[in-house]
């Protein structure tokens, strides 16, 4: 059977263990057999799950590999938390938290992150009832396609206040959105070129605190 498009690149851009490539298989084999009845990702994407989903995970982790607890908001079929989660399988102590409201995606997330073993928790909830409760307990929270930055800088306050690092990745709007986010929040961040779009940029959030 001939190789994904795609997957013996991303492997070796980011060191991906036999295992981890084993278990990143089993993570896209299962998401195939689900999208059938589920529609979990934008159809059109299947055929690129390598360079689009699983290397623009796996760059976030990239930039903090040190990080064990991450928290991943908006899960969807679990880019980026779960396959960070997948690749964070060999590491003792590493724990990342997947919240998610929809429920047949919380089901997938469960059923993968069973399969893989991967150090994945599953919380089937609306975001905004969440967040405050892993204040200074994670040390990364990852958001990505899920809201302006605006928005994700109020939700994610209680962490970026309390230690947390952020990791948004943005498209070509990004200027506009740290404009927009500027008008309420003092930030210091970073802009770190994106691996998988040119246009694209990974917004680190490093401290943030209310204008007044």
């Amino acid at each position: 059977m001939a190789e994904p498009p795609g997957r013996a690149e991303v492997v070796r851009t980011y060191d991906v263990s036999r295992e981890t490539s084993a278990r990143l298989d089993l993570l896209i084999a299962e998401l195939g057999r689900w999208q059938r009845v589920k529609n979990l990702v934008g159809p059109a994407t299947l055929g690129e799950v390598w360079t689009r989903h699983i290397a623009d995970s796996l760059q976030l982790l990239a930039i903090e590999p040190q990080a064990l607890r991450w928290l991943d908001l908006g899960s969807g079929a679990g880019f980026p938390g779960l396959v960070i989660a997948i690749a964070l399988s060999e590491r003792p102590g590493a724990e990342v938290h997947l919240v998610e409201s929809n429920s047949r995606k919380c089901a997938f997330l469960r059923h993968v992150g069973r399969a893989t073993g991967a150090p994945a928790r599953i919380h089937e909830r609306r975001l905004e009832t969440a967040v405050e409760e892993f204040a200074g307990t994670v040390e990364i929270v990852t958001a990505r396609a899920l809201a302006p930055l605006a928005d994700l800088l109020g939700w994610t306050q209680a962490l970026l206040k309390t230690g947390a690092v952020g990791l948004f990745p943005k498209g070509r709007e990004v200027q506009a959105e740290l404009t927009e986010a500027a008008e309420s929040w003092r930030l210091e961040t970073d802009l770190i070129p994106s691996r998988t779009d040119p246009d694209a940029r990974i917004v680190r959030v490093r401290s943030l605190h209310e204008r007044v």
